[in-house]
């Protein structure tokens, strides 16, 4: 399986706007929820995207150019780009500087909040200052005609007393006075004394990202072109994505992450495994494992173990990409294999929960690391669950599938082993037939030739014929293939030909009669001959 979904590409024209997606091969395997189909793509993202509502006309499939990974030579860059670079340079090299790599303090929740002090816990008043107070605000009348030598001196004593602790302590000598008050000798060692010697700023900041330093060498470029490239060369925003990416790995403690165990009973949901033929290591996610409960369970279940899933997920990516090649000519990207076979499915709300928080993680902070995604086995749910998790694809994203002639038949496409007419260079073209609709393809013959051909239906179920029409008007139509319903336990990839002497033009008719719509995929080519 691997190898067959792995063969270099050829060079080709961009990729069309409109995504491959090969869906079921029966109304009945989507009701029994049996997968059978794959579609690939180039980035990295968990699934495809909706498949767009259009009429039935034909749409051109060629094999995109953006599977041919773009250089990380930055000499070899086209100027815009080299001027992105540099300037991104500039921006963390200012940034670190002034040390802004460094996460923000942690906010100290435990230590209350200081609170207004009330009335009761203002201190207590001295008896002196009370006295004060009292005699200050309302002093009492004294009936000094009737007191006595004794009251008098009492009045008087009591008078003195209240002067002496209500009278305020003398104000300090105003700065210029104390100055004053110096001795020549002492005021010139004052104006003597040198100024305390400036504290010279902290060295620049340290930062690396999977082992290799922001800004070092060219491995460090490849880095940095993978956020650009992330961020469709938008150098603020580049810069940004780094710095957030750089804080939240020293939050997640993602360094110490590398050496903690985390247990081994995730191995046989993510595992590597061997090499395209490119070189790229391959990555499997078999999430059909998730179906033993039990596993589940100790997976998903509550937020601690869904924390260690995610802890150990990062583990694991941080550790393959520690293997890798991040030398301008080097392999710096995975492929991945996405087996959704028995895949408990998004109706697990444990399960979605883990995966959003995993793909926010892996859009923020992973950005330009898969080459290709190659989904396997996909279930009947595959489309809707691909509506949830589509916000979270870039446009870059998505406008990297493979086209059908590339995927495998036994995964909804084209590609067969052994010797064929057709190879992976030579493109389809596939078209959405309406519910209820019958729809025709023609291929033109103006000299004489063998027109040879092959067409599939994903999950068949239609009536299908072709036949040769002359352009003479005084011409027989030739029936070629006598129409004919197509069951989906039939033929995958029907492959015809057709020899004449004329011009004219051969006629396929594909008629839907289901209330599904189907996805038709086709090419052909004519050998000219000569008699």
């Amino acid at each position: 399986m691997a190898e067959e979904t792995q063969k270099p590409e050829a060079a080709a024209a961009p990729a069309p706007a409109e995504e491959v997606v090969v869906e079921k091969e029966s109304e009945q395997e989507a009701a029994s929820e049996k997968p059978t189909d794959a579609v690939v793509e180039d980035k990295p993202a968990e699934a495809v995207e909706e498949e767009p509502k259009v009429e039935a006309k034909d749409t051109k499939v060629t094999e995109s150019a953006s599977f041919k990974e773009e250089t990380n030579i930055a000499g070899e860059l086209p100027d815009p780009q080299k001027k992105a670079l540099d300037e991104l340079k500039q921006l963390i090299q200012e940034a670190l500087n002034k040390h802004e790599f460094t996460p923000p303090p942690a906010k100290d929740k435990d230590k209350p909040a200081p609170e207004e002090k009330k009335e009761e816990d203002q201190p207590a008043t001295s008896a002196a200052e009370t006295e004060v107070k009292v005699e200050t605000e309302a002093p009492a009348p004294v009936d000094v005609s009737a007191a006595d030598d004794d009251g008098a001196k009492t009045v008087e004593a009591i008078e003195e007393s209240v002067v002496a602790v209500a009278t305020p302590p003398p104000a300090e000598k105003p700065e210029e006075e104390a100055s004053s008050s110096l001795k020549p000798d002492e005021v010139a060692q004052s104006e003597e004394k040198p100024e305390e010697a400036e504290v010279p700023p902290p060295p620049p900041q340290e930062v690396s990202i999977w082992g290799i330093p922001l800004l070092a060498d060219e491995r460090s470029d490849v880095i940095l072109l993978k956020f650009l490239r992330a961020r469709d060369f938008k150098v603020k925003d580049a810069f940004t994505m780094i710095k957030n990416t750089v804080i939240w790995r020293k939050e997640f403690g993602v360094d110490g992450l590398l050496d903690e165990e985390l247990g081994n009973e995730l191995e046989k949901v993510v595992f590597m495994h061997g090499f395209d033929k490119e070189g790229h290591p391959v990555c499997y996610n078999v999430y059909g494992e998730f179906q033993n409960k039990e596993l589940y369970q100790n997976t998903f279940a509550d937020e601690e173990k869904r924390s260690k899933f995610l802890r150990w997920r990062i583990q694991f990516l941080e550790k393959s990409i520690r293997k890798l090649d991040f030398s301008p000519n080097g392999i710096s990207t995975i492929v991945q294999v996405n087996d959704l076979k028995n895949s408990p499915g998004p109706g697990k709300r444990e399960l979605r929960q883990a995966t959003n928080q995993a793909l926010h993680l892996l859009q923020d902070n992973y950005p330009e690391f898969v080459a290709k995604q190659v989904f396997i086995n996909v279930p009947w749910w595959y489309l809707a669950f691909n509506m949830m998790i589509s916000p979270f694809l870039t446009q870059r994203t998505k406008s990297k599938y493979i086209a059908p002639e590339q995927v495998p038949v036994q995964y909804g496409g084209l590609s067969r082993d052994g010797e064929q007419e057709f190879t992976v260079a030579d493109a389809a073209t596939e078209v959405t037939i309406k519910p209820a609709t019958k729809h025709s393809v023609e291929f033109p013959v103006t000299e004489k030739s063998t027109v040879v051909w092959e067409v599939r239906v994903v999950g068949w179920d239609v009536n299908y014929g072709a036949e040769f029409v002359p352009t003479a008007e005084d011409g027989y139509t030739v029936i070629v293939s006598k129409t004919r319903k197509v069951g989906p336990a039939d033929e995958t990839v029907i492959s015809n030909s057709f020899k004449t002497g004329e011009p004219g033009k051969i006629v396929l008719t594909i008629d839907n009669q289901t209330t599904k719509k189907k996805k038709l995929v086709y090419r052909s080519k004519a050998k000219p001959y000569s008699e």
